[in-house]
C-alpha cells in the first residue's frame, strides 16, 4: 500500500502548482471565457437556463456561479486525468510523425484540453442534459443550445482554455523519468 501512495504522490506533486489548484484555476478560467461568448450570443442561457435547470431562479448571477462552479469541477477531473500515468505518458510519447514530435508536452496538454472540451460537450450537455431534463418533467429540447453551434464552439473554448492554463500553471516537464513513454 505504501508503494501505491508513493506512486500517486510522485505523479500528484510537483511543477509550479499542484494539479487541483491548475485544474480548477484552469477550469474557472475556461468557464468564464465560455459563458463570455454564450452571454454575449444569447445572455438568458447563462442567466437563466442555467439555474433552472437545477431548479432554481434566476437571481443575480447564480448561473454564473453555477456555470463556473462546473467549471472548476470540471477542471480538476481534467487535472486528474491529465496527471495519470496512462495519459501523462501518451502525452509524453516521442512519435514518429513529424509535425508531432516536433511538439512539446505544454502543447500537447493544449490539445488535450481541446479534446477533453470536446468531449465533455458530447457527453453532458448532449446526453446527459437531455435525460436529465426529462426525469424531471421538463421540455428535453427547451432553451438549452445543446446541439447549438455556440455551445460547441463554447466547450471547445472552454477545453482550450482550460489546457492553456493548466499547462501553464502546472509543470509536467519534470515526470520525464516518472512516466514511462510506452
Amino acid at each position: 500500500m505504501s508503494t501505491e501512495q508513493s506512486e500517486t504522490a510522485t505523479i500528484v506533486s510537483g511543477g509550479r502548482v499542484g494539479w487541483v489548484l491548475g485544474g480548477a484555476v484552469g477550469g474557472a478560467i475556461g468557464a468564464i471565457a465560455f459563458g463570455a461568448l454564450v452571454w454575449l450570443l444569447d445572455p438568458a442561457v447563462v442567466e437563466t437556463t442555467i439555474p433552472e435547470i437545477y431548479g432554481l431562479e434566476a437571481v443575480g448571477v447564480a448561473g454564473w456561479g453555477i456555470h463556473v462552479a462546473h467549471g472548476i469541477a470540471l477542471g480538476v477531473v481534467f487535472g486528474f486525468l491529465i496527471t495519470r500515468e496512462l495519459i501523462l505518458g501518451t502525452l509524453r510519447m516521442t512519435v514518429e510523425t513529424d509535425a508531432l514530435s516536433r511538439t512539446g508536452v505544454w502543447i500537447r496538454v493544449v490539445a488535450a484540453g481541446f479534446v477533453f472540451g470536446l468531449a465533455v460537450w458530447a457527453i453532458l450537455p448532449v446526453i446527459v442534459l437531455p435525460v436529465w431534463a426529462e426525469t424531471l418533467g421538463a421540455d428535453p429540447a427547451g432553451e438549452f443550445p445543446v446541439f447549438a453551434a455556440e455551445s460547441l464552439l463554447g466547450h471547445l473554448l472552454f477545453g482550450t482554455g482550460l489546457g492553456l492554463v493548466f499547462a501553464t500553471l502546472v509543470d509536467l516537464s519534470d515526470r520525464v523519468a516518472e512516466c514511462p513513454a510506452a
